[in-house]
């Protein structure tokens, strides 16, 4: 069974289609890095992925259980569409953190938040705000950010601010965690070290859909690459397809972003 199942995505802005027929699955513990040009769809189908948008056709299944149809999307809950998004994490790729929050607040808000809807908050709330810290202290350890636990946003380089949002898309338990470009807002000697923490997810069996403009980190870190172009998938496989493209259109995709 398919951890991520995408079928027949359409989107469209107005009159303009962004998203025309997307259709690929994705393996447990797979790594999927979604390439192609500016205005190509990449980013639209992350955003339809995590419900930041809605796709007009189309569905989404997430471990043999669909978490969106866009059939039926009108008469979902608030509630219920909550719960399917929380399949999902997105780092975006400029932080997003809250600026009058530590690091450490930072990672646990959003598990905090989400825990006041438990039956059993107001009798456990001490136990599970524990429960919060500990695993939030865990994931900024593993993001290499114990050091600045307590320091705010501003006192952090752009590559420390990227990798508390990965521990903060972290701290929900996401199925699937998903990146849109978190390179693009880095300086050249701050890649690194982002590139490095998204490799040690994958050696810890992370599901991952990348949008990304690295070609050398798409090709090591990836099981699968989705080449994007006019708002279909032009062409998909292994990561050997950036060293040897079948179609016209990769081929030109990866000359002009090599020139």
């Amino acid at each position: 069974m398919s951890m991520l199942e995408v079928k027949d995505i359409y989107k469209k802005f107005g009159k303009i289609e962004v998203l025309k027929g997307i259709d690929f699955e994705l393996q447990r513990g797979e790594v999927l890095s979604i390439i192609g040009s500016s205005g190509s769809g990449k980013t639209t189908l992350l955003r339809c992925l995590t419900y930041l948008e809605t796709a007009e056709e189309g569905s989404v299944f997430v471990d043999g259980n669909c978490v969106f149809d866009a059939k039926s999307e009108k008469h979902v809950s608030s509630s219920e569409a909550r719960i399917r998004q929380l399949n999902f994490g997105l780092v975006f790729q400029s932080f997003n953190l809250f600026p009058q929050y530590t690091v450490f607040d930072n990672v646990c808000l959003a598990p905090k938040l989400l825990a006041k809807e438990r039956e059993d908050y107001r009798a456990n709330k001490k136990a599970i705000f524990e429960e919060i810290e500990d695993n939030a202290r865990k994931l900024i350890e593993r993001v290499g950010m114990t050091s600045r636990i307590d320091m705010y946003p501003c006192q952090l380089s752009g590559g420390q601010q990227q990798r508390v949002a990965i521990a903060r898309a972290l701290a929900l338990n996401p199925k699937i965690l998903c990146f849109d470009e978190p390179t693009s807002a880095l300086d050249p000697e701050l890649t690194g070290e982002v590139l490095k923490v998204i490799r040690s997810l994958k050696d810890g069996d992370c599901t991952m859909v990348i949008v990304t403009h690295e070609m050398n980190f798409a090709r090591e870190v990836s099981d699968k690459i989705i080449f994007m172009d006019e708002g279909v998938i032009a062409e998909q496989g292994s990561p050997d397809i950036l060293l040897n493209p079948k179609t016209d259109r990769l081929k030109a995709f990866l000359n002009a972003f090599n020139q």
